[in-house]
């Protein structure tokens, strides 16, 4: 739990609120004495977390009608993003599991994640109170928020990814077809050792950018098509 505490720049003053915050419920079914499960924190954090971002919303987009701010808080804290809030964080490595539910992959189930990350600003908010919660989420939310450089997926990939500097990103190309006056290019993605993104063009700057891109999407932070 102290390297996630590191992660988050944030002391617990009660680590069993943590420690609830990284138990999902297959582990309490299963750990002797029953401990506290992760679902109540869940319910708080997500009502905290739609305030916060509501807020932020608020204050920095004057211009914008109700129906918008409403679509936007929406996409900011529907599961996906929430998900790919807890990838940029590895929130994945340091949960308590059941059996079962590690080995069906559950630290990579987007549920599981988004439930988990609600649960984290919840103990945030009862530990050290909103002023805690809002410096956990609001980085997340900003650069969520932010629109990318028209096309230049590959700058904002990397602006999220700095957010740990401990995270590396590197450019493959997996794949060269075509004759010469029609090549295509498959470029993949990775961060440290896993693959989070593929993409292909008709240069390795097309597909690198379109693998940037892939990226973004599996993390919630760009559409899945663009519209």
């Amino acid at each position: 739990m102290k390297r996630l505490e590191e992660k988050i720049g944030y002391a617990f003053k009660d680590e069993s609120l943590l420690r609830c915050a990284l138990t999902h419920t297959s582990y309490a079914n299963e750990a002797k004495g029953k401990p506290p499960h992760n679902e109540r924190l869940e319910f708080l954090g997500d009502s905290v977390l739609s305030f916060i971002v509501a807020e932020e919303l608020y204050l920095t987009c004057g211009s914008l009608p109700e129906g918008e701010l409403t679509r936007r808080r929406a996409a900011l804290v529907c599961e996906a993003a929430l998900a790919g809030f807890a990838r940029q964080l590895g929130l994945g490595q340091h949960l308590l599991l059941g059996k079962g539910e590690e080995m069906s992959g559950g630290r990579e189930r987007d549920s599981i994640l988004a439930d988990a990350f609600e649960a984290l600003i919840a103990a945030l908010y009862l530990d050290g109170g909103q002023e805690a919660a809002q410096a956990f989420i609001l980085p997340f939310v900003r650069t969520a928020a932010a629109v990318a450089p028209r096309g230049d997926y590959k700058t904002f990939l990397q602006e999220v990814v700095q957010q740990n500097p401990e995270e590396k990103l590197r450019y493959h190309l997996a794949a060269e077809t075509g004759p010469d006056h029609d090549k295509h290019f498959t470029v993949e993605v990775y961060l440290n050792s896993n693959c989070i993104g593929t993409g292909g063009g008709h240069s390795k700057k097309l597909a690198e950018q379109a693998a940037a891109r892939a990226a973004l999407a599996l993390m919630g932070l760009v559409p899945e098509e663009e519209e």
